[in-house]
């Protein structure tokens, strides 16, 4: 039989709110963490303005030794073991000092691209001859498990410690992974979660593409509009996010919060097939996505009370909604929001931050409001009832959430999520 599984902590470092409870004040109040960044400006980047999550020295200090904060030099592995190690105290577990690991405990986190300012950093050193002079720490800082490898050894797990990516849905994924793991019985908990590197090196790509918008950089907290008619492209933004998930017989027996149940999901790409490509999602993927999480989960299509989408204030948002509309195939369409009119697009750290946005809101019995979405596409309104994509927040009880992530690659993961 497969085992139950629940959330029983949550951590997060976002543009617009560092810990749970700051961020859960953001998300209700519609506040914006995008804000002008200067070093774009300099390096005249055509949109100046970034999701960038506000940490001070002192902070950072609280979660990393003396000896660890020596070299560091990556944001995301800095957001990620503040998330992580929030989430796993958040749960009520101890970080044990022993010298035994924890053998029923895990790590699937995530990340896009790591190190990105330590990579730079090395390549001048070595460029210049000064290889003895990158420190013993580069290696860590810039493979792509270092994250996983250092929340690892802060809490001491002896499960499967991994890192996966997979663009944008690389969190909603790492999620489903710790789930399988958990249901097939390998493991009593996994943390899971994704982050994010910040910066140019970052964001520099996607501004040569042309698909962040260049015209809101005297106004940056309009700039991100999912679902708008006058949406110009994603604000790219950086963070973490992360959840315990745990047997539901574990998180009974030491009697931990539980946030939410996980029912399920599923992962699968489009091929870059049929209208996909490596940007481009393939609609009939999507909605075969939507189709087999429900599937997976034993739930129905009118089950659903909200759909947290991946919506990322482009052109695409529009199909995305249709994609729901054709997979659900309901009278009464769910409520649907996205986070990203708040924190920009926060890459691989996306779909991590918005699972902790999702559970927040089922925990709390509200429904954020879509920010800066006063111009509802028109295309969007010719699908569903405007009602359903609310503006302000809602004071609503939420029983059954379901929560979507597409990815460069044309790859697709979506999440159900059901209230205790």
């Amino acid at each position: 039989m497969k085992k139950r599984v629940v959330i029983t902590g949550m951590g997060v470092v976002a543009p617009n709110g560092v810990d749970l409870v700051n961020f859960e004040d953001a998300i209700q109040k519609g506040k914006s963490g995008i804000r002008f960044e200067e070093e774009l400006d300099r390096l005249k980047f055509s949109c100046q303005i970034a999701g960038k999550p506000q940490l001070s020295e002192e902070k950072i200090a609280e979660y990393f030794t003396p000896l660890q904060l020596r070299g560091l030099n990556s944001s995301g592995i800095v957001y990620g073991v503040i998330a992580g190690t929030d989430a796993w105290k958040d749960a009520g577990l101890e970080i044990q000092e022993n010298e035994a690991p924890d053998w029923d405990s895990g790590i699937i986190f995530g990340t896009g691209i790591l190190g990105v300012d330590k990579f730079r950093e090395a390549i001048h050193l070595i460029d210049a001859g000064k290889t003895r002079r990158l420190g013993s720490t580069s290696v860590m800082q810039t493979m792509a498990s270092g994250i996983s490898a250092y929340l690892g050894g802060i809490l001491g797990c002896g499960n499967q410690v991994t890192t996966n990516s997979s663009a944008c849905t690389t969190g909603t994924e790492a999620l489903l992974m710790g789930f399988e793991r958990i249901t097939a019985g390998k493991a009593k908990r996994i943390l899971v979660g994704s982050c994010s590197d910040h910066g140019p090196y970052v964001w520099g790509g996607f501004d040569a593409m042309r698909i962040l918008p260049s015209k809101y950089n005297a106004n940056p907290t309009e700039a991100s509009r999912p679902m708008s008619a006058s949406a110009a492209g994603f604000v790219p933004g950086s963070g973490a996010g992360a959840l315990v998930l745990e047997d539901y017989e574990s998180a009974m027996e030491r009697g931990a919060k539980i946030y939410a149940e996980v029912l399920g999901g599923a992962v699968n790409s489009g091929g870059q097939r049929g209208g996909g490509s490596m940007t481009a999602a393939n609609s009939e993927a999507v909605i075969r996505c939507i189709e087999e999480a429900l599937r997976f989960s034993e739930i129905s299509a009118e089950e659903i009370d909200v759909i947290n989408g991946h919506l990322t204030a482009t052109t695409k948002d529009a199909l995305e909604v249709e994609s729901w509309k054709k997979a659900l195939n309901s009278k009464d369409f769910p409520y649907i929001n996205s986070l990203k009119g708040m924190t920009g697009h926060c890459l691989a750290a996306s779909g991590s931050i918005e699972c902790v946005a999702s559970v927040l809101q089922m925990d709390k019995n509200f429904i954020f409001g879509n920010v800066n979405c006063e111009d509802l596409n028109s295309e969007i309104s010719d699908l569903i009832s405007e009602e359903k994509i609310p503006r302000k927040t809602l004071e609503k009880p939420i029983n059954i959430l379901a929560k979507s992530s597409f990815g460069f690659g044309d790859v697709n993961s979506v999440v159900i999520f059901r209230k205790i």
